[in-house]
């Protein structure tokens, strides 16, 4: 169980900042390869610090669907939340602090979306059921759609369309609600493909209301039914996701130049897992939907391209 100090700890010998950004690269590239194939496209400082970023959201992820998940309480993230103060007050505490130490010396992140995402965590220790898409969504926004908001900072924007003189004041789009939209698309992709996952720990990630729309019952769930309510119960809930994709893009074009290419693929490449989905008869009970790598490589000509003209 993860403890702290109840005073200011004494100063430890921890690892340099490279070190550190290496172990965020390795945690990043084993769980999360499809992420990770985008970050290798962008520059060298901007994909390390998005993998301090994923490193901190997947140990934050770990407290509550990791391996020692039991152990935790309400009082573990109160601790971690204290963690993450010490992190943004400039004192790293273990290894991997470092290197998002580091970041957040770099680029302008703010705290807020780190809360909202232990507050994202709060919510799988007490919640299991989500009755409409607007309680969904909160909870989406807050383990998801944060990450986007931690990732733009990293990103930036691009600058060279107010370059002319009557532009000079004009304050530069930031591409907010696009960015929690793309957390929100991608965080919906995970439900759908971890269906058969979350339904043996006894957890529906597909909003009840939604179930109740095509008859589609809690018991017909948990027995992992798949028959013409459940496939049109997915194709809805593909749809869903589709839209808030299609939002997000309409923002990589504000993103710095040297992010659109990155931000397009990882867009393009999960989107991807709704279509194995569908390939799968939208069984996602008894198989988990992937996409091969080499249609991952196929994918990166595409988003270039769209990444230029787009």
């Amino acid at each position: 169980m993860l403890q702290l100090p109840k005073s200011p700890p004494r100063m430890k010998t921890l690892v340099s900042v490279d070190e550190s950004y290496q172990l965020c690269r390795h945690i990043t590239e084993k769980y999360a390869k499809t992420f990770y194939l985008g970050t290798l496209l962008m520059s060298a400082a901007k994909r390390r610090a998005i993998w301090a970023i994923y490193a901190w959201c997947r140990r934050t992820d770990e407290l509550v669907d990791g391996p020692a998940s039991a152990l935790t309480t309400p009082e573990t993230l109160d601790l971690w939340e204290q963690h993450l103060e010490s992190i943004f007050a400039g004192h790293p505490l273990e290894n991997f602090d470092v290197a998002l130490l580091d970041t957040l010396q770099r680029y302008p992140i703010d705290i807020q979306p780190f809360r909202d995402m232990i507050a994202g965590q709060r919510m799988d220790l007490y919640r299991s059921r989500y009755e409409t898409f607007e309680e969904l969504y909160l909870y989406c926004y807050r383990v998801a759609g944060t990450v986007g908001l931690m990732s733009t900072a990293v990103m930036g924007l691009d600058t060279t369309t107010n370059t002319a003189p009557w532009h000079q004041h004009k304050q530069p789009y930031i591409p907010t609600e696009e960015a929690i939209a793309l957390g929100i698309a991608m965080q919906l992709n995970n439900i759908l493909r971890d269906v058969g996952e979350d339904a043996r720990r006894g957890r529906i990630y597909i909003p009840l209301e939604d179930l109740a729309r095509f008859n589609y019952t809690e018991q017909d769930f948990f027995k992992g039914v798949v028959d013409d309510r459940w496939r049109s119960l997915m194709r809805f809930q593909i749809d869903r996701a589709h839209q808030f994709y299609t939002k997000a893009e309409q923002g990589i074009t504000y993103l710095a130049p040297d992010a659109r290419w990155p931000v397009w693929t990882a867009s393009m490449l999960y989107g991807q897992i709704l279509g194995v989905i569908e390939r799968n008869n939208y069984d996602v009970f008894s198989q988990r939907a992937y996409v091969p790598q080499w249609k991952k490589l196929r994918a990166l000509p595409l988003a270039w391209m769209r990444s230029q003209v787009l």
